[in-house]
C-alpha cells in the first residue's frame, strides 16, 4: 500500500484499456443556483493526457488504500487546488466494467468555488449548466455515463418520522423510555450514513452509495433528544405528524425529498407535496 500504486494501465472485461490499476474516481461538483439551475464544475483535458482536448470530471486513478471518495477528493486537490471546504457528499455512482470500474463521487457546492489547473493535466476548468455540457466534446466515458449522473444532481433529504420507525422496531421496553429509544436509533442513522445508505428507494437515481441530508423528528417524551453531526434533530412543539409535513415544505424547491414512515395519513399529507415515501423496514434493514 503506497501513494500512487494505482497508476498504470489496466484491461476491463469489455476488452477496453484504462487507467488505474485499482479503479479510478473523479468529483462532479455541483452547485445549484437561486433558481434551482444545476452548474457542474468540468475539466479540460490537456492533450497529451489520455482522450487530451476533452471534457470530463477531475479525478484519475485510485491508489490501493483508496475509497472513491477518498480517491476522488485528492484528485480535485491535485488537479482544480479544490480543498474540499464547501463540498458536501450526495452520493457514489459506479460504473462497474467487470475487473475495472470508475466512481463519480457527486458532491453538493456551497457556491460556485474557485478552481484553476494545478498541475499539467488540466487546461481549463469552468462551471458549466447540463445544456453547456452537451454542446462540449467530452470525454467518452464521461459522455457514456451522463444521461444517468445527470439524473442524480439534486441534494436529498431524508426525513424520519422517529415515533413511528422505533415503534415499528419493537424492541423489547422501548415504551418504557422512549426518549433512550430515539436516541439509539438517531445515533445509528448517523453511524450508518458515515458509509453511506447502501440502497435508494427507486425513485431515485441507482447509486452505489447515497449521502443524504438526515432530519429526524422527534415528539413528546422524546422531544429533548439531543442531535449528532450527521443528523439535525427537529422536536416537534405539538404533533410529530405536523412537525414532519412543515420540514417536508421547508425545503428547496429542487430538493429530492424522502419521508420514511408507515403512518397513512402522513404518507398522504407528505405526498401531495411531492415528497417519497417509504415504510420503516427500508431503513431498519440496513441497521
Amino acid at each position: 500500500m503506497a501513494a500512487k500504486d494505482g497508476d498504470g494501465w489496466a484491461q476491463c472485461d469489455r476488452g477496453h484499456r484504462h487507467w488505474g490499476v485499482h479503479g479510478a474516481a473523479g468529483l462532479l461538483a455541483v452547485h445549484h443556483d437561486a433558481t434551482g439551475q444545476p452548474h457542474i464544475l468540468m475539466q479540460k483535458r490537456s492533450m497529451w493526457s489520455h482522450h487530451g482536448g476533452t471534457w470530463g470530471l477531475p479525478g484519475g486513478a485510485r491508489d490501493s488504500h483508496e475509497d472513491s471518495v477518498t480517491c476522488a477528493l485528492r484528485e480535485a486537490r491535485e488537479e482544480a487546488a479544490l480543498s474540499g471546504d464547501g463540498l458536501r457528499i450526495q452520493g457514489v455512482y459506479l460504473d462497474d466494467h467487470g475487473g475495472w470500474s470508475f466512481g463519480t463521487v457527486i458532491a453538493e457546492a456551497s457556491g460556485l468555488l474557485h478552481a484553476v489547473p494545478a498541475n499539467s493535466e488540466s487546461v481549463e476548468l469552468r462551471w458549466l449548466s447540463p445544456a453547456r455540457i452537451a454542446a462540449r466534446t467530452l470525454h467518452p466515458g464521461f459522455a457514456e455515463t451522463w444521461p444517468e449522473i445527470s439524473l442524480a444532481l439534486a441534494p436529498s433529504l431524508v426525513v424520519l418520522d422517529v415515533a413511528n420507525i422505533v415503534g415499528a422496531r419493537a424492541e423489547h421496553g422501548w415504551w418504557k423510555d422512549r426518549a433512550g429509544a430515539a436516541a439509539k436509533l438517531i445515533a445509528e442513522v448517523d453511524a450508518l450514513n458515515l458509509g453511506g445508505l447502501r440502497a435508494a428507494p427507486d425513485r431515485f437515481p441507482p447509486l452505489e452509495r447515497w449521502f443524504p441530508r438526515l432530519a429526524a423528528v422527534v415528539e413528546g417524551a422524546a422531544r429533548d433528544v439531543s442531535p449528532v453531526p450527521g443528523v439535525s434533530v427537529v422536536a416537534a412543539p405539538a404533533s410529530g405528524d405536523d412537525a414532519v409535513v412543515q420540514v417536508v415544505r421547508d425545503t428547496r424547491a429542487w430538493e429530492d425529498v424522502l419521508v420514511v414512515t408507515a403512518d397513512r395519513g402522513l404518507r398522504e399529507r407528505v405526498t401531495e407535496l411531492g415528497a417519497a415515501v417509504v415504510g420503516p423496514r427500508w431503513l431498519l434493514s440496513q441497521l
